[in-house]
């Protein structure tokens, strides 16, 4: 690796494209079918990628393909905000899948649109209570997006330094993973918005990665509940980021039913489609509904082809029993990555639920991240048919796992052998 034929590709990107997109396995996509990626010179991985998390009824799927088709051949591919059919199915289907009373549904892009979106309106709504209730909480290590304001709101400072003047009203708290940070209490957020001089007549919305995208790690359900509570409490607008959680990806549709609780505001993108660029603010209407005609659009919410693949998606998500079999085949494949963990002191902890999960790896008897052998780990299983993404999280130390949900559990067991074949080749 890489194929001597994908060299002139590999070659033409390096050109053409920023370095930033470099730094993926070489891996040229030429086809990509349910779990399997396939280049054009024979070879196939099991994907454990699901493309960065959106490929969650499986890759290309054929219904949905057709449906895709049927509506480019129906002839409407763009109609910006004026009204269509196919967008209120999908926008009364989200609304019907969302718990009671978020009943309010705004297409957009991607997931970093809908964080921004988050941002304006709780801060809008904040300062109907008070002009000064602006303040945005979100967490340490969190993981919002690419944009200006979605990496204000996000935790990772190293994706921050560019900001430069950086404004007033973002802070951050710790975030209660149990390895990273050990105090899984909620008195260190009470504490940290203490010592930052702020509090609940000052903040406008907590805004919470279901759990934190680069290590897929949960919060404690009681902490979860707490902070809803003080939510509650202070008039401020609780927000979960789904993007990375919601479609089935943990084992229930939403991520954030395993907390037990209910969001002021759902963020949602990547495995909304399973395809395309599609994402949705899904919240209560007092806060969507604030501001008036033509003042909160975008330009391609709701595409006609993309709200297609959604329904389409969602459809065999349904049908297919693919939240259950994520929970499922999740369980399985938790319990060899514990046993994985337990063989090889280099992986200092695995996170996650259902088909997602973070192998985070130390340098052993340590929590420090090793980034380069994370790095070297993903570059030994490609050579073995398992696909990741490069490792992603804290210093960059975690290999993500996250394969489509409609994977079985052989191979999945198929997965975890090479794997574990990789870990120990590189430890």
């Amino acid at each position: 690796m890489p194929v001597p034929g994908s060299l002139q590709t590999l070659e033409a990107l390096r050109k053409y494209e920023p370095i930033a997109m470099t730094g993926q396995p070489p891996v040229v996509w030429d086809r990509a079918e349910g779990f399997q990626v396939y280049d054009k010179w024979g070879n196939m991985w099991l994907d454990w990628s699901s493309g960065v998390l959106v490929a969650n009824c499986g890759h290309g799927r054929e219904e949905m393909r057709r449906a895709i088709a049927r509506q480019v051949e129906h002839g409407l591919l763009h109609n910006y905000c004026f009204p269509s059919e196919i967008r209120s199915k999908l926008v009364e289907k989200l609304a019907r899948l969302a718990p009671k009373g978020l009943d309010k549904v705004f297409l957009l892009t991607t997931g970093s649109e809908t964080i921004e979106n988050a941002i304006k309106i709780t801060r809008t709504y904040g300062r109907k209570i008070d002009p000064r209730k602006i303040g945005v909480v979100t967490f340490a290590n969190a993981f919002h997006g690419r944009t200006l304001g979605s990496q204000m709101a996000g935790g990772i400072p190293s994706l921050k330094e560019w900001i430069g003047d950086y404004p007033p009203g973002f802070y951050q708290v710790p975030f209660p993973d149990g390895f990273r940070f050990e105090d899984t209490s909620f008195e260190p957020f009470l504490r940290t918005l203490d010592e930052l001089g702020v509090g609940g007549p000052r903040i406008c919305s907590v805004i919470m990665e279901t759990y934190i995208g680069g290590g897929a790690s949960f919060a404690p359900e009681r902490y979860v509940k707490q902070l809803a509570e003080w939510c509650r409490e202070n008039e401020v607008a609780l927000v979960f980021d789904e993007v990375q959680a919601g479609f089935g990806r943990t084992g229930k549709f939403f991520g954030f039913e395993h907390y037990g609780v209910t969001p002021d505001i759902i963020c949602c993108g990547k495995g909304i489609t399973s395809s395309l660029p599609l994402s949705a603010v899904i919240g209560r209407r007092e806060f969507l509904d604030q501001y008036g005609p033509g003042e909160m659009t975008s330009t391609h919410t709701g595409n006609p082809v993309c709200v297609a693949a959604a329904l389409s998606s969602i459809e065999l998500i349904e049908r297919d029993g693919l939240v259950e079999n994520a929970r499922k085949v999740g369980e399985r494949l938790h319990g060899e990555l514990q046993a994985i963990k337990r063989k090889h002191p280099i992986v200092g902890a695995v996170h996650g639920k259902g088909l997602v999960a973070g192998l985070h790896m130390v340098k052993e008897g340590e929590k420090e991240p090793d980034r380069d052998r994370a790095y070297r780990i993903v570059e030994k299983a490609m050579e073995k048919g398992l696909l990741f993404f490069s490792p992603v999280g804290f210093g960059g130390g975690t290999i993500k796992i996250s394969p489509p949900l409609n994977i079985t559990e052989e191979a999945v067991m198929d997965g975890v052998k090479a794997l574990d074949e990789a870990i120990g080749e590189c430890a």
